[in-house]
C-alpha cells in the first residue's frame, strides 16, 4: 500500500470515516454480513456503511459547506470511537501523573488536527467500495475485541482493517485501529514522543490546535 493511501485509509477508519480521493469507493449494494454477529462487529459495519453512504448523499452539501462536513465528521467520530482513551495510549509515559484535563486537551487536540488535516478527503470518493467484517478476537479476558474487517478497492486489492474495541461508558468503543498492520495508537505515539519530552502536553496540544504541529496518520 502507497504511503498516501494509508495516510488516508488510517484517517478512515478512526469513526471519522476519512478516505482518499477517487481511490476507496461505496458499494451501491449492502455491505457483507459480519461472520461473528458479535455487537462490537456489528458496530463497526454499521458505522463504517452509515458514514460512506452519508458522504455519499451528502456530497454537494459537504464540498459547498465545509462546516456541515466538519460537524458530520466529529459527530460520528465521537459516536465510536473513545478519543481520551486513545489519547492516553497516544501519550505513552507521558501521561504519567498527568491531569484527566491536560488528557482531554490534547485529545481534543488530535482529533481536532487530524480531522482538519483530512477532512477534506472525505467529498472526493467514487462509488464501488465494499467492507466485510471477518470476525473477531476476544483479548484479555474478554476486555478487549478485536474486530477483522476487509475493504475492498476499486482495483480489487484487500485491506485488511482492525479494531480494537473496549466498554466505556456502557457502550463497546474503539481506541485503535490497524490498517495492514500499522497501528493509530502506534504511529502517534512515535510522532509525538519528542515533542512531548521537549515541551510538554499543554505546549503540544497548543501547537496542534493552532497547526504549528500537524499529524501525519501515514508515518
Amino acid at each position: 500500500m502507497t504511503t498516501h493511501l494509508k495516510r488516508n485509509t488510517l484517517a478512515v477508519l478512526l469513526g471519522a470515516a476519512l478516505v482518499a480521493p477517487a481511490t476507496l469507493v461505496l458499494a451501491p449494494t449492502p455491505a457483507h454480513a459480519a461472520t461473528t454477529q458479535g455487537e462490537p462487529s456489528r458496530m463497526v459495519l454499521e458505522n463504517s456503511t452509515r458514514v460512506l453512504r452519508t458522504l455519499e448523499a451528502r456530497r454537494a452539501e459537504f464540498t459547498s459547506d465545509r462546516a456541515a462536513l466538519n460537524a458530520f465528521i466529529a459527530s460520528e467520530f465521537d459516536k465510536i470511537f473513545d478519543r481520551d482513551y486513545a489519547a492516553r495510549l497516544v501519550l505513552g509515559q507521558h501521561a504519567r501523573g498527568a491531569s484527566d484535563a491536560d488528557v482531554k486537551l490534547f485529545a481534543d487536540a488530535l482529533a481536532t488536527s487530524l480531522m482538519s488535516r483530512y477532512g477534506a478527503s472525505l467529498i472526493g470518493f467514487d462509488e464501488g467500495l465494499q467492507v466485510k467484517i471477518l470476525g473477531e478476537d476476544s483479548l484479555r479476558g474478554g476486555a478487549v475485541i478485536k474486530v477483522s474487517s476487509e475493504f475492498q478497492l476499486s482495483n480489487n486489492s484487500k485491506v485488511p482493517v482492525d479494531y480494537l474495541m473496549h466498554r466505556s461508558g456502557g457502550q463497546w468503543k474503539v481506541f485503535d485501529v490497524m490498517i495492514a498492520g500499522v497501528s493509530f495508537v502506534g504511529t502517534f505515539r512515535k510522532q509525538f514522543d519528542a515533542p512531548l519530552r521537549s515541551k510538554g502536553i499543554a505546549a503540544v496540544a497548543a501547537d496542534l490546535r493552532g497547526g504549528k504541529l500537524k499529524v501525519e496518520a501515514g508515518q
